[in-house]
C-alpha cells in the first residue's frame, strides 16, 4: 500500500517528526502518520518552514507533508530562511489541480508550481505513479545531504487505488469548563526595545536565543553576541516558529525575542500551547509599531492585548511588564514554559550597527553550541 510504503521510507531514513497540514486527497496517509509517528499539525504552511528550520538547528530530522497550494504561502520563507541559511527541508506535497481535480480554485496556482520552483531553483521531483514512490527516499536524502529544500510533487493518482484501512481514532470528549478572569492596566511605556534587550542580555544564562528580523537582531548583537544567538536576517513572522522548533530538539532553555507585529502575523501560538514545550520563553517586545520599517503603528498599540492574545491561544504562563525592575523580577520567577512575557515599550530604534556575520556563520556556530547537550 502506498501509504505504508512512504511511512516505511520515513522510518528507514530516520525522520524524527512530521510537520503536517492535511490534504483531503491524502487523509489516510495523514491518519497513519498521526498513529505511527510524532506529528505536529500547523495552521499555516509558512510556520512549518520556521518550525522545521528550528528542528534541524537542534539536530532533529523533520519532513513536511502539505497540500501543494500551501507552497504559495511558503515560498518567501523558504528562500529567506531555508535557502539563506543552507538548511534541509524535504516537503511531500499532494499535487492538486493536475489530476481529476474537482475544485476549480485548486487549478490556477497549482498548475504553475513546476515553473515557479524552476525560477527559484528549488529542486523538485514529480511522483505520478505508485511505482515511483521510492523517489521519496531520494527527495529526503538529497535535502539532507545538500542542505536545501526539495519538494516531492505527489500526484493524487498515487493514492487512488490504495486498500489502506485506517482505524480512525475517536475524538476525546470536548466537554470542558472555560473560566477567565483577566484585568490588566496598560501604563505608558518607559523603556524602548533596546533597553529591554539589554536587560535580558544581562539575565541570560545558558539559553539559546532567537531574535526577530531587522533592528531587534542588531540590538541583541550590540548587547551580547553569543554563539547561542540565532539572528533572523529574513522570514518575517518566523522567529517564534523557529525558536519553538529548537525547543523541541533540545533540553536547553530557548528564548525568542519577537515583536508584536510579527506575532500578530503568525498562527504558531496555538501550536506552541498544544505541544507545551517547558523550555520555551517567548518575549513579545511590544512597541506597538513595525519598528524596522519606520515605526508604523500596529494593531497592538491601541487594540490587541498581546498577553490576552497568548492566553486565548492556550498559553497559561503569561506576564505583562512595563519597567526594568518588573522585567527582572518576572524573568527570575517565570517558571516552566511555554512562558509568554509581554513587554510594553515606547517606539523607536537604537543606532545599532548591522550584524557582521554571514547566514552560514550564524547557523554553524549556533548548531555547534546548541548540540553540545
Amino acid at each position: 500500500m502506498p501509504e505504508e510504503q512512504v511511512l516505511s521510507i520515513l522510518k528507514e531514513e530516520g525522520v524524527d517528526i512530521t510537520v503536517i497540514l492535511p490534504c483531503d486527497r491524502t487523509k489516510d496517509f495523514c491518519s497513519l502518520l498521526e498513529a505511527y509517528s510524532e506529528t505536529i499539525t500547523i495552521m499555516r504552511e509558512e510556520d512549518g518552514v520556521g518550525l522545521c528550520a528550528g528542528l534541524c538547528l537542534a539536530g532533529k530530522k523533520p519532513v513536511m507533508h502539505i497540500q501543494s497550494s500551501g507552497l504559495g504561502n511558503m515560498l518567501n520563507a523558504i528562500m529567506s530562511l531555508t535557502v539563506l541559511y543552507n538548511l534541509p527541508l524535504p516537503i511531500l506535497a499532494s499535487w492538486r489541480g493536475v489530476y481529476e481535480e474537482k475544485i476549480p480554485a485548486q487549478v490556477s496556482f497549482n498548475i504553475h508550481i513546476p515553473g515557479l520552483l524552476d525560477e527559484l531553483e528549488i529542486p523538485y521531483t514529480v511522483i505520478s505513479d505508485v511505482s515511483e514512490l521510492d523517489s521519496v527516499r531520494d527527495v529526503i536524502r538529497d535535502s539532507y545531504t545538500n542542505s536545501r529544500p526539495h519538494v516531492a510533487l505527489i500526484v493524487p493518482k498515487v493514492w487512488e487505488f490504495s486498500r489502506c484501512s485506517v482505524e480512525k481514532a475517536e475524538f476525546p470528549s470536548r466537554q470542558r469548563d472555560v473560566e477567565l478572569t483577566y484585568k490588566r492596566r496598560f501604563r505608558n511605556p518607559v523603556m524602548r526595545r533596546a533597553d529591554a534587550i539589554n536587560i535580558i542580555a544581562e539575565l541570560l544564562d545558558d539559553e539559546c536565543v532567537v531574535s526577530n528580523i531587522g533592528v531587534p537582531g542588531k540590538e541583541l548583537y550590540a548587547a551580547t553576541d553569543r554563539n547561542k544567538n540565532f539572528y533572523m536576517l529574513g522570514s518575517y513572522t518566523q522567529a517564534s516558529p523557529l525558536g519553538f522548533g529548537i525547543s523541541l530538539g533540545t533540553k536547553r532553555g530557548v528564548v525568542v525575542l519577537d515583536g508584536d507585529g510579527s506575532l500578530l502575523g503568525t498562527a504558531i501560538l496555538p501550536v506552541v500551547a498544544a505541544e507545551n514545550p517547558t523550555n520555551l520563553t517567548i518575549v513579545c517586545l511590544d512597541n506597538g509599531a513595525f519598528g524596522s520599517t519606520g515605526n508604523q503603528m500596529t494593531h497592538a498599540w491601541g487594540g490587541v492585548d498581546m498577553e490576552l492574545y497568548a492566553i486565548t491561544a492556550g498559553i497559561t504562563n503569561t506576564q505583562k511588564v512595563h519597567t526594568a525592575d518588573e522585567l527582572k523580577q518576572v524573568w527570575q520567577n517565570r517558571g516552566d514554559g511555554p512562558c509568554f512575557i509581554h513587554i510594553l515599550l515606547k517606539p523607536g530604534n537604537s543606532d545599532a550597527k548591522n550584524i557582521p556575520l554571514s547566514p552560514i556563520e550564524i547557523k554553524e556556530r549556533f548548531m555547534d553550541s546548541v548540540n553540545v547537550i
